[in-house]
């Protein structure tokens, strides 16, 4: 437990602190961790990690994060064109490899390329959002991850009977995730509070609950595939809390959710 408690105040501060900053640095730290994530799934499904194939992944998740505003610059691809490029580069490393590298591995790697590249892209976007509220919104994103996440646990620790999905979560269960869902949404109802003009409170209720519902989503994707492999976590790079795939496993399903769906008002 002390070992968990430094690690989650080190890093917690220097996410928050980065994040504080915004622009470059922040940038910089989601590429960091972006890569890393895709190095952790990549050691996952027994891949080398230091192979061609998983460098024209990481390379695809450097291309995901590519901060093209920062540098002045349109992107070259739409994002379509850009994901249909990838698809068949991996498409041809099982042909030109002559079926060394088989088609389910890079199937993955191309899974995991999007998977880790598109979420991390998002936290960016967040960040940097054309009203200039970008820090208003990515906090309350995170707050509503995280106070699911508290509310699933502790409600789940109190009052849970009723498993969830025992075959990829045993811990889980329905009271907690249901807690989590109202945490979640009160959390957003005080950020509405706080400030009426840029989030009303039919529109706070609606992000509190893709918050809480999609991010437990994004946990129980995690946690099927650690299953499916056989491992207990994505990676070791936080003592006592696992890797960034095990920290960040909502934040990547989160936010390109409420994006996609534009559910925040500046679209």
């Amino acid at each position: 437990m002390k070992q968990r408690l430094i690690t989650g105040v080190a890093a917690g501060a220097l996410f928050l602190g980065l994040c504080l900053l915004g622009g470059w640095w922040f940038h910089l730290l989601l590429i960091a961790m972006a890569l890393i994530g895709y190095f952790e799934f990549v050691k996952m499904i027994g891949c080398p990690p230091a192979g061609g194939s998983a460098i024209t992944g990481y390379a695809a998740v450097l291309g995901f994060m590519m901060p093209w505003d920062l540098l002045g610059f349109s992107a070259p691809l739409s994002w379509v064109q850009g994901v249909w490029l990838l698809m068949l580069l991996f498409l041809a490393i099982t042909v030109l490899t002559k079926n060394k590298m088989d088609i389910r591995i890079t199937a993955l790697l191309f899974i995991g390329a999007l998977y880790i590249g598109t979420g991390f892209s998002y936290m960016a976007v967040s960040r940097s959002a054309p009203d200039g509220n970008g820090l208003f919104w990515t906090f309350l994103l995170l707050c509503c991850i995280w106070g699911s996440d508290a509310g699933a646990y502790f409600v789940g620790k109190a009052l849970g009977k009723t498993k969830l999905w025992p075959a990829i979560s045993p811990n889980k269960t329905v009271e907690g995730a249901v807690g989590g869902v109202v945490i979640a949404m009160a959390i957003a109802l005080i950020f509405a509070l706080i400030s009426p003009d840029l989030l009303s409170l039919g529109r706070a209720l609606v992000i509190g609950l893709a918050s809480a519902v999609v991010g437990q989503l994004g946990d129980l994707v995690q946690s099927a595939y650690k299953r499916a492999y056989g491992i207990k976590d994505s990676g070791s790079l936080l003592p006592g809390h696992g890797g960034i795939l095990d920290r960040c496993d909502s934040w990547i399903i989160v936010f390109p959710f409420v994006h996609i769906l534009m559910l925040l008002p500046y679209y």
